[in-house]
């Protein structure tokens, strides 16, 4: 799930108890062995959908590097896209999402207004040292991201739509996708920044099932939004999609026809963080981002290794599968037992957001004290957190490497040290 808070307004909605049982439902068994489904589904993408719809090739095979970098940043965290450069970070990106743009209406719109074209940046906030003036065309991130790309020409932009706060008008634009399809290419495409942006990323949460709000949507509606953009895109511009992870039996991937939908989009993007987490308040702790399944997880198969599984068996290709990164940890407090699976009282304190808390601050605040399926966790008093190193990072590449996937993804930059610790790591 991509979550947060807004300074202005809660955007980005915590999930209570009850929204995170829905959520979780499909997601407690493991997905070790194929299925009828998984081989008629990727019979169905075989046979209804052309060959090479998208074909955009613009990163070498397995070394994408894409990392998320948020709108409403640049409020309460103070992180703006001059950081993106300082800390080393854009000579490290293949890719940005820009997230996020709002899905309202059936159709794509400003997310932030103030955020992606308003706000006027000092010299020192810039990119370029030099302070937007009065009366231009387009201040903000938008201008911002602009003045990133100059100095690394190579550097490709996406404009990410919906998130989990704004995922529930897909279910209206999918009623007539070739009308979202126009909606989004006009604004992706709007003379003042057609320049910045090199195509969209679609984050749906989730087609034909539940997340803040539940969609009902059939199991086409996801590929026939997906051929609609890439018809109206054409094969120049690139399309991705942030995805669910619930590779579980009947869960979230079978809800919605995502090997059709891969002919038409240049990379899926499999959100393998946030399995677990402190919306079960008493546990058991588990790291959020397992790379593999280990001896005591709370569901089988709720793990990196066999989401990318189940999405290869469907028929998938590997190579238009990303690798999800967390930049952040999510703990729980009241917890007496430091290796995995102890019981908690409770969300352990965040930053901006109790039971979450940045790499940059946990690195330090709470290091690691032990590894469990390939990612970090550590305790701290009654605090147990988990959360990727660069260490388990480095570890996590391999595994991509040796599975020939298209390359890695993350969520977000802002939760990196100054000088770009984890981004290191996977480059």
């Amino acid at each position: 799930m991509h979550f947060t808070l807004r300074p202005r307004a809660r955007f980005r909605a915590l999930v209570s108890a009850a929204a995170c049982a829905v959520l979780g439902a499909g997601l407690l068994a493991g997905a070790g062995t194929a299925t009828a489904q998984d081989s008629a589904a990727a019979q169905r993408s075989t046979a209804q959908q052309p060959a090479n719809a998208s074909g955009h090739q613009d990163a070498a095979p397995g070394h994408k590097v894409v990392g998320y970098f948020t709108d409403w940043g640049i409020y309460a965290r103070q992180y703006f896209v001059k950081n993106i450069e300082t800390s080393g970070s854009a000579n490290r990106l293949t890719h940005i999402d820009y997230a996020f743009g709002n899905v309202t209406g059936g159709k794509c719109a400003i997310g932030d207004s103030w955020a992606d074209t308003d706000r006027p940046f000092t010299a020192e906030e810039s990119v370029d040292g030099v302070a937007d003036v009065a009366g231009q065309p387009v201040s903000g991130n938008i201008n911002q991201l602009r003045k990133l790309k100059k100095l690394h020409p190579n550097l490709k932009i996406l404009w990410s739509f919906g998130g989990f706060s704004w995922s529930g008008g897909f279910g209206e634009a999918a009623k007539d996708p070739a009308a979202f399809a126009q909606s989004c290419y006009d604004l992706v495409e709007d003379p003042r920044w057609k320049d910045v942006f090199d195509g969209i990323d679609i984050d749906w949460e989730y087609p034909g099932a539940c997340g803040n709000t539940c969609d009902t949507s059939d199991r086409e509606a996801y590929r026939n939004l997906m051929a609609a953009l890439r018809a109206k895109f054409g094969g120049h511009e690139l399309i991705s999609a942030a995805i669910t992870a619930d590779g579980s039996p009947g869960g979230k991937l079978d809800a919605a026809d995502y090997a059709g939908a891969s002919r038409y989009v240049d990379w899926y993007q499999p959100m393998t963080y946030d399995y677990f987490g402190a919306w079960d308040a008493t546990g058991p702790t588990a790291p959020h981002s397992p790379l593999t399944s280990y001896k005591g997880i709370p569901h089988a198969g709720w793990d990196t290794a066999d989401t990318i599984a189940k999405l290869e068996r469907m028929g998938v290709p590997s190579r238009k599968l990303l690798l999800g990164i967390g930049f952040y940890g999510r703990g729980w407090t009241g917890v007496t037992q430091s290796k995995p699976g102890g019981t908690a009282t409770g969300p352990a304190k965040g930053t901006y957001e109790d039971g979450t808390e940045d790499y940059k601050v946990l690195r330090t605040s709470c290091p690691a004290t032990g590894v469990v399926g390939g990612t970090a966790y550590a305790k701290c008093g009654s605090d147990w957190w988990s959360y990727d190193t660069p260490q388990t990072v480095a570890g996590k590449m391999r595994y991509k490497d040796a599975q020939r996937l298209g390359g890695t993804f993350f969520w977000e930059l802002s939760g990196d040290t100054s000088n770009g610790e984890l981004i290191k790591a996977i480059h």
